[in-house]
C-alpha cells in the first residue's frame, strides 16, 4: 500500500486533546466499495459534535484540507492516498428523531447513518416517498452529497433541511437555500453535513413495499452488486444511457490491470481482486475517449475522485 504523497509530516497536533479516534496513514481501500486506492494521511472519527466543530476550526487555522468519507460508494481514492484529514462521522454521533405529521412524517438522521435506515423507518411507519433509495449503498450524508437516486426519483424530492457544522458551530439550512442538481448537492464551503431531515408522505405501504422489492430485484439482475464496484461510473447524458453508449463502442467486459468494465452493466467498473485506482481511472478515461470519438458525447463521471492519482 502506497503512503500519501505528504506522509513525511504529522498532523497529529491538530487532534491532540480532542475526543476523537484517529490514525495516521490509515488504508482506505477497505473503506470504499471498489476496494482500491491509498491511505489517509490522518483519519479522524470525532466522538462529539463539539469535537467536530473544534477540529474544523483547527484544520482551517492550519490550512489543512478535510475530506468527508461516507460509506465509500461512488468514491475512487487515488493510489497516492488523501492528503490532510479524512473525516468519518460515526452513525450515532448525532441523535435520530422521528415525528408524526398529519400528512406523513419527518425523519432526521445522522449523516453517518446508512441509507437503509431511512427506508426502514419509512416501512415501519407506513410512510412513502423514498422508495428510490432502496438498495442504494452508502450513508445519508453521501446520499445528500450525490443527490442519490434512480430513474424513479432522487434525494432532493424528500429533503427538507440539512444540519451543517462549520468552524463557527452547528446550524440548520433549509432545502430551498441549497443548490441541488442531478447527482450533486452544493454545500457551503468549509461545512460538513451532520444531520439530514426528510419529509415523507402518507400512501399505500403495500404498494411502496412492492415498488422497493421490484427495484431491488431489478438492480440485482442488472448490476454487479456481488463484486467490489464504485456504483454507476457516469451520469446518463440527456436522452441516452451511459451504459448503452459504452457498450456500443465495444468496451463491455474490457479489462485493464485488475479492473473490468462489467459484463453485466457497462456503466459499472468492478475490481477483479487487485485493482488499483490507476486501473479504474484508466478504464474511465478509455470509455470517455471512445464514446466521445464515436458519438461526440462527453460522458461526465458520477464517481468522485479524491486524493493523489499517480
Amino acid at each position: 500500500m502506497r503512503q500519501p504523497a505528504v506522509a513525511t509530516r504529522s498532523l497529529a497536533r491538530i487532534v491532540v486533546g480532542l475526543p476523537v479516534d484517529w490514525t495516521e496513514h490509515e488504508p482506505l481501500a477497505p473503506k470504499t466499495s471498489i476496494r482500491a486506492g491509498g491511505a489517509a494521511e490522518l483519519f479522524v472519527r470525532p466522538s462529539s459534535p463539539d469535537a467536530l466543530v473544534t477540529l474544523l476550526a483547527r484544520a482551517r487555522e492550519a490550512g489543512v484540507p478535510i475530506h468527508v468519507l461516507g460509506g465509500g460508494a461512488n468514491t475512487l481514492v487515488g493510489d497516492g492516498g488523501i492528503p490532510g484529514i479524512t473525516l468519518k462521522l460515526p452513525a450515532d454521533l448525532f441523535p435520530e428523531s422521528v415525528e408524526r405529521l398529519d400528512e406523513g412524517g419527518r425523519v432526521t438522521l445522522g449523516a453517518g447513518s446508512a441509507i437503509v435506515r431511512l427506508t426502514n423507518v419509512m416501512r415501519t411507519h407506513g410512510w412513502v416517498g423514498a422508495e428510490f433509495l432502496a438498495g442504494i449503498p452508502g450513508t445519508i450524508g453521501g446520499a445528500l452529497a450525490m443527490n442519490a437516486g434512480t430513474k424513479q426519483g432522487e434525494c432532493a424530492q424528500v429533503l427538507e433541511a440539512v444540519e451543517l457544522a462549520t468552524p463557527e458551530g452547528v446550524g440548520w439550512v433549509a432545502r430551498q437555500e441549497l443548490t441541488i442538481r442531478y447527482r450533486q448537492t452544493e454545500l457551503p464551503a468549509g461545512s460538513v453535513a451532520t444531520r439530514v431531515r426528510f419529509r415523507l408522505g402518507r400512501g399505500d405501504p403495500e404498494a411502496s413495499r412492492a415498488a422497493m422489492e421490484a427495484d431491488l430485484g431489478y438492480r440485482k439482475r442488472t448490476q454487479p452488486l456481488s463484486q467490489p464496484n464504485c456504483g454507476s461510473v457516469f451520469r446518463n447524458p440527456p436522452g441516452d444511457h451511459a451504459g448503452r453508449l459504452i457498450e456500443s463502442v465495444g468496451l463491455k467486459g474490457h479489462i485493464l490491470g485488475e479492473a473490468r468494465i462489467s459484463e453485466l452493466h457497462a456503466n459499472w467498473i468492478v475490481n477483479l481482486g487487485g485493482a488499483t485506482a490507476r486501473d479504474v481511472a484508466g478504464l474511465i478515461a478509455l470509455a470517455q475517449g471512445r464514446v466521445r470519438e464515436a458519438t461526440g458525447i462527453v460522458l461526465t463521471p458520477e464517481v468522485v475522485r479524491v486524493g493523489v492519482f499517480t
